[in-house]
């Protein structure tokens, strides 16, 4: 059993453990509701900016546009591996990173070059660790302040990669903020732009796909998509930043949270065996004064 200054000092070390993961709880939290706030903000833009793109792409069709025409022959894929720069966010970073894994087994057997963007310090790690190219990085986007300007800079590099042939295919990977309590990695194709499709319901009650709006358009769809059609990849890479930025917080929260809880736990524990061994040492020096009066009686 251990010595009371033993369970003392490891009950000081687990309390002052508790002050930091409470204290990181609380940051987590006020910077979470400056992220999730940006991030519904910004929701709405995006999905009314992908209905009238959809709209556009259907009355211009698929040669509109390069952005828009698939490679015959995949042999260059790149991947947008959005995670965090810090860790204590238990499993946030590694699921995404798995999501990564498992697209790169997906295109083992088809002989591909992947290489990746990374935001976030993370990402990069994994990148490095696993040989992989790395063809831009930013760090200290993710978990805090940043502007359109990165995704529009991060966006035209790849727009120009897949138009030179650096690229056959772009991807990001980033988790959607679905509640406090779930946040779940994406895998989305951005190059070429897949088929933008949205649901409304039809006079039977059934969804079909379609838009429920007529654009009218000045000047023509292919004028306007020559225009858009790369401000929706910034967008797109934009809204996952906002996502992944709000979903680290949460999962940071989570996380200390959890700690806090297990502090707590601990110090019941080490309060019990305290008090045990406190116990033990008065019932051993007691057994020492009978023991002594018992001898000096003899």
């Amino acid at each position: 059993m251990p010595s009371l200054k033993e369970v003392q000092l490891k009950i000081t070390s687990v309390k002052q453990t508790k002050k930091i993961t409470k204290a990181m709880n609380m940051v987590a939290t006020s910077k979470m509701r400056g992220a999730q706030t940006s991030m519904e903000a910004f929701r709405p833009y995006a999905a009314k900016f992908a209905e009238v793109l959809g709209s556009l792409a259907e009355k211009a069709g698929e040669d509109a546009s390069p952005l828009l025409v698939p490679k015959d022959d995949v042999k260059k894929i790149n991947i947008i591996l959005c995670t965090s720069d810090r860790g204590l966010c238990g499993g946030f970073n590694i699921n995404l990173i798995h999501l990564a894994e498992d697209l790169i087994k997906k295109n083992a057997d088809r002989n591909v070059e992947i290489s990746f963007t990374n935001f976030g310090k993370k990402g990069r790690d994994f990148c490095r660790k696993n040989g992989f190219e790395i063809k831009n990085e930013y760090l200290g986007v993710v978990g805090g302040n940043f502007g359109f300007n990165i995704a529009s800079t991060s966006g035209r590099d790849l727009i120009n990669g897949f138009l030179d042939g650096t690229y056959d295919e772009v991807y990001v990977i980033f988790s959607e903020f679905i509640s406090m309590a779930k946040q779940e990695p994406v895998a989305k194709q951005l190059l070429p732009i897949p088929p933008i499709e949205m649901d409304k319901i039809d006079e039977a009650g059934e969804e079909e796909t379609g838009y429920l709006a007529e654009h009218i358009c000045e000047p023509s769809p292919d004028a306007l998509l020559g225009n858009m059609l790369p401000r929706n990849i910034f967008i797109q890479i934009y809204s996952a930043l906002l996502e992944t930025s709000t979903s680290e917080h949460a999962a940071r929260m989570a996380a200390m949270d959890n700690a806090t809880k297990a502090c707590d736990d601990m110090v019941t524990d080490l309060t019990l065996l305290y008090n045990k061994a406190r116990q033990a040492a008065i019932t051993a020096d007691l057994m020492d004064i009978v023991g002594g009066a018992e001898a000096l009686k003899g």
